[in-house]
């Protein structure tokens, strides 16, 4: 393949990537998944008719779905949902995909063996994909918050949130790091990215304070965690399992299935318990001390994130009732 013809492809791209229009910050996601869509279409047949991918009525993109775009990005190694509304709902897509193909004549890939040109359509989707990414790392949770709900149902509102972006872990240990800082502000609490695991670096859990290993985990299961969990018991440290509300049962139930009679050793406790209820004790239970507290809880959880996190949409929108 000629790497001149790939370097000409990818300026292509970017021109017509820049020549998007922005909104709220950003360019469009359904022409971008668009463009993602009729790339994929064009390896099979390499057709710059903007009526040969459109659908019916020419004012929708064929095969625009939040599925098809998904499968694109997997192979970027991009899994969380860009698209969330299909094909009906992205009427501006046409107009984007019409100018792609426009940038695209220039090219004369139709000149190039099929294969070449796969390779070079490929590269045009890595770059979009690269896009997709920077646009999740510009997004920062935005839970809703209501100052008259208990702090419990504020956390679990976050870890709502975090679920619906694919990003309970890192939310989840991060969370769990804050509240022990705030609780034991004497005390460096380890802070490390949420990919890091336990046998790689030698901790005995996703954090340690005095004998006490620590746990956080969003999906439990019988052998990966209780197996770290029996280390512990054996290196004498007492032991907390911390998991979302409704996987308390859950993973109670492989305690005892896994640790027979060891599993009074251990506390499996809710997330959204084990966090607010520091908050709540921190702040003497006064509600304008429970506003203070939980901004102090997300800034704290913003500031270890953003330290060790390269994916910044782990990051949370402080509400703005809480200035």
């Amino acid at each position: 393949m000629s790497a001149s013809a790939e370097q000409a492809a990818l300026t292509a791209i970017k021109a017509w990537h820049d020549a998007l229009p922005n909104y709220s910050g950003g360019k469009a996601r359904g022409s971008i998944a668009a463009a993602l869509v009729v790339i994929e279409r064009l390896k099979d047949s390499f057709d710059l008719d903007v009526d040969a991918h459109t659908a019916r009525g020419g004012a929708q993109v064929s095969g625009l779905t939040p599925g098809r775009v998904t499968e694109i990005l997997a192979r970027f190694d991009e899994e969380r949902p860009f698209l969330r509304e299909g094909g009906r709902t992205n009427r501006g897509a046409r107009g984007a995909v019409a100018s792609l193909l426009i940038v695209l004549r220039p090219l004369a890939l139709e000149n190039l063996r099929k294969t070449e040109r796969e390779c070079v359509l490929e590269a045009m989707q890595g770059f979009l994909a690269e896009r997709v990414v920077e646009y999740f790392n510009r997004q920062r949770l935005d839970p809703p918050y209501d100052p008259a709900a208990s702090t419990w149902q504020s956390v679990h509102e976050i870890l709502l949130k975090a679920a619906e972006a694919g990003k309970s872990g890192p939310v989840a240990q991060h969370l769990v790091g804050a509240k022990l800082q705030l609780r034991f502000p004497d005390i460096a609490v380890a802070n490390n990215p949420a990919s890091a695991a336990d046998q790689q670096t030698g901790r005995a859990g996703d954090f340690q304070i005095g004998d006490t290993a620590f746990h956080v985990t969003v999906a439990p299961t019988r052998d990966n965690l209780f197996d770290r969990v029996k280390e512990n018991i054996r290196q004498g440290l007492r032991v907390y399992v911390l998991v979302p509300d409704e996987k308390v049962m859950t993973a109670r139930g492989y305690a005892e299935e896994q640790l027979l009679g060891q599993a009074s050793q251990i506390a499996v406790c809710a997330i959204e318990s084990f966090v607010a209820h520091n908050i709540d004790e921190i702040a003497v239970f006064a509600q304008g001390r429970l506003l203070q507290g939980f901004r102090a809880l997300l800034e704290m959880y913003n500031q270890r994130a953003d330290a060790v996190e390269t994916d910044k949409s782990v990051l949370i929108d402080i509400p703005a009732i809480l200035s």
